[in-house]
């Protein structure tokens, strides 16, 4: 019998398990570095194993996320990766999928497998790493690029609507959503711990900064002096209070949001309350709406629902047609019905 010095003990995984040798090509300064180091971060507390991760991207400065993972993973095509991580998944439920994708990667070329995916609610983590602009091919505007901004494609400033990554996947019917913003490590840290426990699809949102091609583009949420007061942070089951005095609050008044002071005939339970487990999405889609500068940026998680995964339905279907028709032939299937020979 061994010692109990002679049992080999397991391997506790740490962060420095989930870095590859790549040496990290991103622009000094660019948000990616963060979001790529508080997930090495969490993957060692997940209790998976580092062989059943894998990380899936598209195309763009993001996409280079699979790189710096020394886990399995693909850098996969333009837009694609929602479509060939669902497809990984399918295959190998019992894998923690995660896809890296960037505004441009997602809502332009991949904006339709982007949707479905949301729909499904297949068992993926989608982080979405949003910087406005196309950093890649160097400073072309994007889906989420605000009205006016000025770019190589857009030299007298963009008169397209931008989309909002958030309302776009509850409005797809995504059941977990959440947004964050890269220099704030304590809350994205959080926000990525939410999704990657979150059974079903779990969209996050990261507000990220291009240094180079789109610096600053979200200046007030970065600077601990004006995020206070440019965003709120949705806790569930509590007022929606924000402000350096947290005398700020957002109520209805009928179907509008409104800005109010606590204290000026106003109290915290005159003030809307957030509900991220509601069943319908209206309340969470009603927050996507907000922005500056009439009003604060919302911050956290819109929206968290538990709903039947869409790879749990389907493996559930596979055991429902063995049971009624038996497993399959493929080989009598191929040759089935008419068939002819060319010679």
């Amino acid at each position: 019998m061994n010692s109990p010095v002679d049992i080999a003990q397991p391997h506790v995984l740490s962060k420095k398990d989930f870095e590859s040798d790549q040496d990290v090509r991103w622009c000094p300064g660019c948000g990616d570095y963060a979001v790529l180091a508080q997930v090495q971060k969490l993957l060692p507390t997940l209790g998976i194993p580092r062989e059943n991760f894998a990380f899936i991207s598209g195309i763009g400065c993001s996409s280079r996320f699979p790189y710096y993972m020394e886990t399995y993973g693909m850098h996969s095509i333009h837009g694609r990766a929602p479509a060939i991580a669902s497809g990984l998944k399918l295959s190998r439920p019992e894998l923690s999928v995660w896809v890296v994708t960037g505004d441009g990667d997602a809502l332009a070329i991949g904006g339709n497998h982007f949707i479905h995916a949301m729909r499904r609610n297949i068992g993926l983590k989608i982080i979405l790493l949003n910087n406005r602009i196309y950093g890649l091919t160097k400073g072309q505007y994007s889906p989420t690029s605000e009205q006016g901004t000025k770019t190589k494609t857009t030299p007298m400033g963009s008169i397209d609507r931008p989309f909002s990554p958030v309302a776009l996947a509850l409005g797809a019917g995504a059941t977990f959503v959440a947004r964050a913003v890269d220099t704030d490590l304590k809350h994205l840290s959080y926000v990525l711990e939410r999704a990657a426990q979150h059974k079903g699809t779990a969209f996050v949102e990261v507000l990220q900064n291009c240094p180079v091609f789109n610096d600053e583009a979200y200046a007030a949420l970065s600077s601990k002096a004006t995020r206070p007061d440019a965003a709120i942070v949705l806790e569930h089951g509590k007022p929606l209070v924000f402000g350096k005095e947290r005398n700020k609050g957002i109520r209805l008044s009928g179907f509008e949001p409104e800005v109010v002071t606590i204290g000026e005939g106003m109290s915290e339970a005159d003030l809307l309350m957030h509900d991220e487990k509601s069943p319908q999405a209206g309340l969470a889609f009603f927050l996507s709406q907000l922005a500056a500068p009439d009003f604060p940026v919302p911050l956290g998680v819109f929206r968290a629902f538990d709903a039947p995964a869409y790879e749990e339905l389907n493996s559930q279907l596979a055991e429902e047609a063995v049971a009624k028709k038996g497993r399959g032939d493929l080989a009598r299937l191929l040759y089935s019905g008419d068939t002819w020979t060319i010679e």
